[in-house]
């Protein structure tokens, strides 16, 4: 490799990152004073978020299985209807959570789906990962979608999780995301993956 081809087109752009403080650690994540050098050398700190990765599943019901289970005959998305604080609202979502450590995100979705909505899945599909805010969070949300399903009729919520799960049809979805109760701005993320792969 020559001297061009080491070149850095983006260093005009490039901040280097240095020292970190912790500001404040929650059970959920900690809030840090990261410091860095801009692209001029000037140093200056920023605000950042470390917290778990996180998972999202996206259970897709085909035509049969959605009449079977709830009388739709359409291709269905199994969701779940909760409270955020943050919105202090009820929203409807795909499944998903927190990577336990030691975990592989293949293994948080099966485990997400079957806690939260009482099914499990034959059969998941990697849709994609991405930083859920690049300019504030450090983790990475892992996206599958979820075929050949089964209902074991059984959650595992946790004692501050009031879950409901909902077959709704997927056309239905996907016109009125952005809309209560699909607030929800990760549900979009996985519907834009969901769609590239199979739409």
């Amino acid at each position: 490799m020559n001297n061009a081809e080491k070149t850095d087109t983006n260093a005009d752009l490039r901040w280097k990152p240095e020292e970190k403080t912790s500001l404040c650690t929650t059970p959920v994540f900690t809030v840090n004073r990261q410091y860095a050098l801009s692209p001029e050398g000037i140093k200056k700190d920023f605000i950042t978020i470390d917290a778990a990765d996180w998972v999202i599943c996206i259970p897709v019901l085909n035509a049969q299985e959605a009449e079977h289970l709830a009388g739709i005959n359409k291709t269905c998305f199994l969701m779940v209807e909760q409270w955020r604080h943050g919105a202090k609202d009820l929203s409807t979502e795909f499944p998903g959570g927190v990577i336990d450590k030691g975990e592989s995100p293949e293994a948080a979705a099966k485990r997400e789906l079957t806690e939260e909505t009482g099914f499990t899945a034959e059969k998941l599909i990697p849709l994609g990962s991405i930083n859920p805010n690049p300019a504030l969070f450090s983790n990475t949300v892992h996206f599958f979608a979820a075929e050949n399903l089964t209902d074991t009729k059984r959650q595992n919520l946790d004692e501050d999780e009031f879950v409901r799960p909902l077959i709704i049809p997927a056309d239905e979805v996907i016109k009125k995301t952005g809309q209560p109760p699909y607030i929800h701005a990760l549900m979009a993320a996985a519907l834009g993956l969901y769609s590239a792969r199979f739409r």
